[in-house]
């Protein structure tokens, strides 16, 4: 994630944006990280108002409070506008954090298990929020998210990349996301593409957790062959 958002320069190999290679911050990219990383002498206002500025340094003061308000409003923080995140809660900061990222309007938005410290209204309300930044028209946002949650992967992204077991992790082979939108987490319990989808990225991880240095699928096979044994014996 943080070579791909240019925080960090890739040890071999390249990075491109609309065929453009990526030196540092690209300038219409956003970053939700997981320790909000958000400035403690600031209230939340002034917090999103310092992204937007950074986003659009033409716009007067007055225009960049009111996006960064409208952003916090969207998150549920209209009542905390002026409490500093020392006064915040862990999953309040976090939506601090996710409102400084959306108040910014970027091209690119890079985010790192964002919803992951959120209660559940919270966080589907934040996922509807996010859907709608990728999808306005004619200034969408494309979103490269880290999650834990398949549910999550399965409503709000076009394609899926599993990530290989560490400490040498690597990406796999994606995996397209052909259910149609707009997408619920009860229609991802019954739409038989839904289904298939979830089946066969449990299958990807499965093979990376049971494979062996080597690739090999050893460790499958041998809990398979001990079965088969006890159940003979028995």
């Amino acid at each position: 994630m943080s070579i791909l958002s240019g925080l960090l320069p890739p040890d071999s190999g390249t990075v491109a944006v609309s065929g453009e290679p990526v030196r540092g911050i690209h300038p219409q990219s956003s970053v939700v990280f997981q320790n909000y990383s958000l400035l403690p002498w600031f209230p939340a206002l002034e917090n999103v108002r310092l992204g937007v500025q950074a986003a659009f340094p033409d716009w007067s003061r007055s225009q960049q409070t009111d996006q960064a308000r409208r952003y916090l409003e969207t998150v549920g923080l209209g009542s905390a506008l002026q409490k500093r995140p020392g006064q915040l809660s862990g999953g309040m900061r976090q939506r601090v954090a996710i409102a400084r990222a959306f108040a910014t309007e970027p091209r690119l938005l890079f985010l790192d298990e964002p919803f992951s410290a959120l209660d559940a209204l919270t966080r589907a309300n934040l996922q509807q929020v996010l859907v709608q930044l990728c999808s306005q028209a004619g200034n969408g946002a494309t979103a490269i998210m880290i999650t834990n949650n398949l549910d999550e992967a399965l409503l709000l992204s076009d394609t899926i990349v599993p990530m290989t077991r560490g400490p040498r992790a690597s990406l796999g082979t994606p995996i397209p996301v052909k259910i149609p939108k707009p997408r619920s987490d009860a229609q991802l319990m019954h739409d038989p593409m839904a289904v298939r989808t979830r089946a066969e990225v449990v299958e990807r991880l499965a093979e990376f957790v049971h494979a062996t240095p080597t690739g090999k699928k050893e460790a499958l096979n041998v809990s398979i062959t001990q079965t088969k044994a006890i159940e003979e014996r028995t």
